[in-house]
């Protein structure tokens, strides 16, 4: 199994290495991470820059197309020919995915139109302005697209994604060997839940 994650500059980490740790685990899966120029590709936080060997154009199919979010959508929406590539990926695809303002990239790709769909919490009426129905869920499936909220909810993403690719067993034991059994030490992980200055002060950091 091919899994493929473009990488441009300005990519939210977690959103790529926290589902390439996951889906790299399952059995008979290779990640590759793709960019339009080969070469280093600067993280959102500016101290994790990757090498990128392979250009996304040299792809002609995957199995799972997983788009990831940050600063970098900007770059994937405003370019028409890698919105192109997308739309010609998915549609060989078993699974296109995205994580947090990935969504975005899908729904400027034309394929999230009318479905049903998560991103990051600030960026929900772009989504809806593409004709997708946003909802708060941290994961949501509509057939072969699965689209994931912010940030950390990729890692949720990837590990679903290995049941279907697998089976559940394998994917509660990638689980079990990177001990994702989250406890987080506030529970303000979602708009819902947080008070007003944790938002407040949450809207500063993007």
């Amino acid at each position: 199994m091919d899994i493929v994650i473009p990488l441009f500059d300005g990519f939210e980490p977690l959103d790529a290495i926290g589902p390439y740790e996951i889906l790299a685990y399952a059995p008979g899966v290779t990640v590759r991470f793709v960019t339009d120029l080969p070469g280093p590709v600067q993280d959102a936080l500016g101290s994790l820059p990757v090498h990128v060997p392979t250009r996304y154009s040299d792809v002609e199919r995957c199995d799972v197309l997983l788009i990831p979010g940050g600063d970098s959508r900007r770059t994937m929406t405003a370019d028409q020919d890698f919105l192109e590539w997308v739309r010609r990926i998915h549609a060989g695809t078993r699974f296109t995915t995205s994580v947090c303002t990935g969504a975005l990239v899908l729904a400027a790709a034309g394929l999230l139109s009318g479905l049903t769909a998560t991103t990051h919490w600030e960026w929900t009426a772009e989504l809806e302005s593409y004709g997708a129905v946003y909802t708060p869920e941290r994961v949501v499936r509509q057939d072969r697209v699965i689209t994931s909220a912010g940030v950390s909810s990729g890692i949720d993403m990837a590990v679903r994604l290995v049941a279907l690719l697998t089976d559940e067993v394998t994917a509660q034991a990638i689980q079990l060997y990177t001990e994702y059994d989250p406890e987080p030490p506030f529970d303000t992980g979602s708009v819902a839940k947080a008070p007003s200055d944790v938002l407040a002060r949450a809207r500063t950091l993007g």
